[in-house]
């Protein structure tokens, strides 16, 4: 069964910082995509930050640009996102996901999830107050 878990989150003042962590097991990963994206109160779920795996292209959403830092650890197929300079409007639950797959488009992947077949975590929550 495979397991994305998430952790790190938490409540933390405007211009602070946080490290979140992602945890993928119950399959042996290859090449994928894997990324962070977020979902705020009344607000549909967007793109953070993605990776592709396989040569470790990173890519942002334009918010979050020059603040925040995706990596990986593919001997523990874990994944990181350091969060810094951060604003109230970060305030969001966080999700990590993992799309498994040859050859995939990790940028496009960004700003359309359903692009393909992913494993999601439950999210954790990153509360930034002003």
């Amino acid at each position: 069964q495979v397991q994305t878990v998430e952790s790190g989150g938490g409540s933390v003042q405007a211009g602070g910082s946080l490290r979140l962590s992602c945890v993928v097991s119950g399959y042996t990963a290859g090449d994928q995509c894997m990324g962070w994206f977020r979902q705020a109160p009344g607000k549909e779920r967007e793109g953070v930050a993605t990776i592709d795996t396989d040569d470790g292209s990173t890519y942002y959403g334009d918010s979050v640009k020059g603040r925040f830092t995706i990596s990986q650890e593919n001997a523990k197929n874990t994944l990181y996102l350091q969060m810094n300079s951060l604003e109230p409007e970060d305030t969001a639950m966080y999700y990590c996901a993992a799309a498994p797959g040859f050859r995939l488009l990790c940028d496009s992947w960004l700003t359309r999830e359903n692009l393909y077949i992913a494993y999601w975590g439950q999210g954790t929550q990153v509360t930034v107050s002003s």
